[in-house]
């Protein structure tokens, strides 16, 4: 005898919190970074065989004003780092990250001084995607990944603190000075 059955039919009990991840996570808007080769794969996602449409992604955002995710896909040089946290200031918020690719992830192969050894060296980053290059099936299984993630994420002042966390425990896991960009 819960509230649920005094409630006449058709009434929808939910939370704000709730109601606001579900529109938001079916609502996303990438800003594609494609740097190599994962950017390929990236782009075949969008082709009718995978058909990332259906969850709301219907097209890449050629602009950061209007995106909302990120996919940072391929190896980020350090010359192409303050650009790539640049585009990252530029998105609205609430705004995500995806690394596509072991080279956005960590460097890859790259293990010298031009390649950034991971992009969370320069963003923060909400998923990591394995593989060189990910297939277009796993980048569609990271984004639903991030559907969770954005479902359970909270509201206002709330949400800017874990924000705010999340992003000092990423810059503090890299290292003193490694976040302060490429050398001059």
């Amino acid at each position: 005898m819960g509230l649920e059955e005094q409630l006449p039919a058709g009434i929808l009990l939910s939370t704000v919190e709730t109601l606001a991840g579900y529109v938001r996570k079916g609502s996303l808007w990438p800003a594609t970074f494609g740097l190599a080769c994962c950017a390929i794969e990236m782009m075949a996602t969008a082709s009718p065989r995978v058909d990332i449409a259906r969850f709301g992604m219907e097209r890449f955002s050629a602009t950061p004003r209007q995106a909302d995710l990120m996919i940072v896909a391929g190896r980020v040089s350090q010359k192409m780092a303050p650009v790539l946290r640049q585009v990252y200031d530029q998105m609205v918020e609430p705004k995500w990250v995806l690394a596509m690719g072991v080279c956005a992830s960590s460097g890859g192969m790259f293990n010298n001084y031009a390649i950034v050894q991971g992009v969370d060296h320069v963003v923060p980053v909400d998923i990591y995607l394995p593989g060189c290059p990910p297939r277009p099936e796993m980048l569609l299984h990271a984004i639903l990944k991030l559907h969770d993630q954005i479902q359970q994420m909270p509201l206002g002042v709330n949400r800017q603190e874990a924000v705010r966390a999340a992003e000092s425990a990423a810059l503090a896991a890299t290292g003193p000075g490694s976040h302060e960009g490429p050398p001059r």
